[in-house]
């Protein structure tokens, strides 16, 4: 529980940055005169992506959350159609499509990296899986070559859950753009901020004129504000997926700051890695491997593995009784309260392994050096604390 009253001197898990316009982005946006979605804001952020990225359709939504939502809609998933999903990840990833009745498969992670081991994928695939869903843990990513390989073999779907991976690449290609569908998070955690927000990258031109009808709604307004359809009407299933024009203002200066954030992250991140890595490599604890040759994250995460959940607890304590927020993340889902009676009875180790041993520390652009090197103390004087009491 935190202290209440915040004290003075209390080092929050995250804090989200202004990059500087937003305000006055928001302002113009109000004096413009149309803030519920798909305004110039909307427009500049979606171009920004299609452009920058190679996007075939980018459509900004209300989350990663919607974003997936809307993939699942767009691939027609259908009850008892079978999804793969990893078991450690955010509860969207698999929620999106048990909305419309799929099967979920849990894949386990990799013995040293939170994401999915695409070695054990094809033993999950049956006549009945229709897609995989990768998520880029932390921001770094899966082995796209290979799990691309086997969906091609396989006839699958891929949807990229790249919520935490803006700005993060594999073999020199950004992270969303591999899977046929792929969903972006800019949550006020995530490295670039709408507040609430996100986006669908729609890879597969087949897919994109359906995109944007279930975008809006199951309607083709879109086409006739065109003037390519000659009424206004419902044509397919949809929702209100699209954010404000106010959060689409805000992330748009999150976007011109782009480079800025993420060298500021990165620093945070290098310093981290150069002071914890003794300790790691004397064994204190794990820290998740260098990013692959090939690979360039994105610096949303820096997390360690204790070597027991109770080691793991009372280090989140000892940080907290010094005005420190870390926390850990996620509980496995094949494991949680609402699928375990769902689930095949596969154990998944290291999903478990994971689930109780990583934490992640404070890592934010306003996050200062002399608040950083506090942090870094703080665990150090908690493995002294602890070897002494060992001893």
């Amino acid at each position: 529980m935190l202290p209440s009253p915040l004290p003075a001197d209390f080092i929050p898990f995250n804090r989200p940055h202004l990059a500087g316009p937003e305000l006055e982005y928001i302002r113009q946006a109000a004096a413009a005169g149309k803030l519920s979605g798909n305004g110039e804001f909307t427009r500049r952020c979606q171009q920004f992506f299609e452009q920058q990225y190679g996007i075939a359709k980018a459509l900004l939504t209300t989350s990663g959350t919607a974003a997936l939502e809307m993939a699942a809609l767009l691939l027609d998933i259908q009850p008892d159609d079978e999804v793969i999903v990893p078991s450690y990840t955010f509860t969207s990833t698999a929620n999106a499509f048990v909305l419309r009745g799929a099967r979920i498969v849990f894949a386990d992670s990799c013995p040293d990296h939170p994401n999915l081991d695409v070695a054990q994928l094809e033993a999950l695939i049956t006549p009945r899986t229709r897609a995989i869903v990768p998520v880029h843990y932390g921001g770094q990513a899966c082995d796209m070559a290979a799990l691309l390989a086997l969906a091609e073999r396989h006839n699958l779907w891929v949807v990229e859950d790249a919520a935490q991976a803006i700005e993060a690449s594999y073999q020199g290609r950004s992270l969303g753009t591999f899977g046929h569908l792929a969903a972006f998070s800019f949550h006020e955690t995530k490295n670039l901020s709408a507040g609430e927000g996100g986006l669908l990258a729609v890879n597969d031109p087949r897919l994109a004129a359906r995109a944007e009808i279930i975008w809006e709604k199951g309607t083709n307004r879109a086409a006739f504000a065109r003037g390519e359809a000659a009424r206004y009407e419902w044509v397919d299933v949809g929702s209100s997926f699209l954010p404000s024009e106010l959060n689409a203002a805000y992330l748009w200066a999150q976007l011109e700051s782009r480079k800025i954030i993420q060298q500021r992250r990165q620093q945070l991140w290098e310093r981290y890695a150069a002071a914890l890595g003794p300790l790691a490599a004397a064994g204190t604890f794990q820290l998740l491997p260098a990013p692959p040759i090939g690979t360039q994250p994105n610096w949303h995460l820096f997390a360690l593995c204790c070597s027991s959940r109770t080691e793991r607890d009372a280090l989140l304590a000892y940080l907290l009784r010094h005005h420190i927020l870390a926390v850990f993340h996620y509980l496995p889902l094949h494991a949680s309260p609402y699928y375990a009676p769902r689930h095949d009875g596969r154990l998944l180790p290291n999903a478990d392994r994971f689930g109780q041993t990583l934490i992640r520390l404070p890592l934010y652009h306003d996050l200062q050096f002399e608040q950083q090197d506090r942090i870094i103390r703080c665990i150090e004087n908690f493995y002294k604390r602890k070897s002494h009491r060992t001893l």
